[in-house]
């Protein structure tokens, strides 16, 4: 039985968006891995040259060389990972171009009808929705889970700096720690902005579903449309809605370089 070209064309279209949302993840992975290891050399040589000096005064030397062996350790621990991660980057790039390649088949494979392909692309459209969708969720739990250890953190170092007066070690270590690890979070947020990313994904997937449902029920701008009208103004408005999220996006990332120049 010879396969249908549409489904066919459908199944390597989803298989193209799951590849490209994995692939995005990825390298915001990177990009976030770069950034801890960045920030915690910098602690490391900014502590370094404290103890070197001697300008950060303690009790005793303990507290601030096992500080320093903190530092070390998670910027050594980033390095290792930004390495394994580069190999994982490398084989979802790989598999991206195959099922980039794999869907223009295809689409080269569908007949020449322009109905069939509309409605292809219509149904379509469900697969870009979810991958919307999914990307959206997943900013929301990376926003949501840095503010935890944001909000947690900031609690709990002012807690223990009231608790400790210099005197307990272990204290002294662990108020150390967290006070890095909610900087370098609250960093990475300010810089990726997720919780804006997450909305303006969320609100094109709701925006394209409206449509898709506005041209099945023939609703607002799809009223009193044949079915070839409905389905070339529904193209016309998904490549608009499309483009529009494209938009934002590159406002978002304009916003974080200019916000990278204005602390410079």
């Amino acid at each position: 039985m010879t396969p249908d070209p549409h489904e066919e064309y459908r199944l390597k279209f989803a298989d193209f968006a799951l590849k490209e949302a994995e692939l995005r993840a990825a390298k915001a992975l990177q990009r976030i891995g770069w950034l801890i290891l960045l920030g915690s050399l910098t602690l490391t040589v900014t502590l370094g040259y404290t103890v070197i000096v001697g300008l950060w005064k303690a009790n005793d030397g303990v507290t601030r060389w096992l500080t320093l062996i903190i530092f070390n350790v998670l910027w050594i621990a980033s390095a290792c990972w930004l390495y394994k991660n580069h190999k994982n980057l490398a084989e979802k790039t790989t598999a991206f171009r195959d099922a980039l390649q794999k869907r223009q088949t295809a689409a080269a494979q569908l007949p020449l009808d322009t109905t069939s392909g509309l409605r292809v692309y219509r149904e379509a459209s469900l697969d870009i929705i979810a991958a919307y969708r999914a990307q959206a969720s997943r900013n929301r739990r990376v926003h949501n889970s840095f503010q935890l250890v944001i909000i947690s953190g900031s609690i709990v170092v002012s807690t223990l700096t009231a608790m400790n007066q210099g005197s307990n070690v272990a204290l002294s270590i662990t108020t150390s720690s967290l006070s890095a690890l909610v900087g370098i979070s609250a960093g990475v947020t300010g810089y990726f902005k997720f919780r804006e990313r997450g909305t303006t994904s969320q609100s094109t997937a709701d925006d394209i579903e409206k449509n898709y449902n506005a041209s099945g029920f023939q609703l607002g701008d799809y009223e009193g449309m044949d079915e070839i009208s409905r389905l070339i103004h529904y193209a016309g408005t998904v490549e608009k809605i499309k483009e529009e999220q494209r938009k934002r996006e590159i406002q978002l990332e304009q916003s974080t370089s200019h916000d990278e120049r204005s602390a410079q």
